[in-house]
C-alpha cells in the first residue's frame, strides 16, 4: 500500500464519500502554502486531478484559470486505491435495490451494455478537448502551440498528455522531431 501522510489520507477519505469524489473543501487546518504543497504533491503522485469546476452545479473551486472558469480537485482511481478503495462500478446498484445482479450471476444479454464499464471522454469545449483535437490534426502540435491554445504552462501540457490522455483515456501519444518546428506530438487513436 502507498505511504500517505495523515492529511493526504484524510483528504482522500473525505473525497471518497462525496459525489464525484470531489476533494474540496480541504480540512480547515490546511490553508495557504501548506494546502498548495499537500495538493501539489498529491497531483504529482496522481492521487488528485484538476478538472473544470461545474459552476452551475455549485462545485467548489480550487483555483481560478483566469478565463472566468475554475478548477476543482477530484480523487483519482489511484488516489482511492491508495486508501484501499476499489474503483466504483460504472453503474452501481441504487441503495436498497434487491433485484440488482450479483457478481455470481451471469449478465443478461439485454442489459450487458448497461453493465459495461464507462469509458472516459472529455467534455466538449474544454481545454482537454482542444488538446486532443490539436494532437489529431494532420500536422500534430508542438508544446508551444498547445500552450498558446490552452493558456497552460509547458509542464501542464506534458502532464495532461501523460496523465489524462495516456493513463486515463488510453490514447497513444507519439512524438517526433520535425525540422523547423521542433518536437511534434500526435495522437491517431479515437476515443
Amino acid at each position: 500500500m502507498t505511504k500517505l501522510s495523515d492529511t493526504q489520507a484524510l483528504i482522500l477519505s473525505a473525497a471518497a464519500q462525496r459525489p464525484g469524489h470531489i476533494a474540496l473543501p480541504l480540512p480547515e487546518s490546511l490553508r495557504g502554502g501548506a494546502a498548495a504543497k499537500v495538493v501539489g504533491a498529491m497531483l504529482a503522485k496522481g492521487f488528485l486531478q484538476e478538472v473544470d469546476a461545474d459552476m452551475r452545479k455549485g462545485e467548489p473551486v480550487w483555483r481560478e484559470t483566469g478565463d472566468g472558469h475554475g478548477t476543482t480537485l477530484v480523487a483519482t482511481d489511484a488516489g482511492l486505491a491508495a486508501i484501499g478503495i476499489e474503483p466504483e462500478d460504472a453503474n452501481p446498484a441504487p441503495a436498497g435495490a434487491t433485484d440488482a445482479p450479483t457478481e455470481q450471476s451471469a449478465p443478461d444479454t439485454s442489459t450487458a451494455t448497461e453493465a459495461a464499464p464507462k469509458t472516459r471522454t472529455p467534455r466538449e469545449g474544454t481545454k482537454q478537448a482542444t488538446l486532443i483535437a490539436m494532437l489529431r490534426a494532420p500536422d500534430g502540435a508542438t508544446i508551444e502551440e498547445i500552450m498558446a491554445a490552452t493558456g497552460w504552462q509547458s509542464h501542464t501540457v506534458r502532464g495532461a498528455m501523460a496523465g489524462a490522455l495516456k493513463k486515463k483515456l488510453g490514447l497513444e501519444v507519439t512524438s517526433e522531431k520535425v525540422n523547423g518546428r521542433g518536437r511534434v506530438y500526435r495522437s491517431l487513436a479515437k476515443i
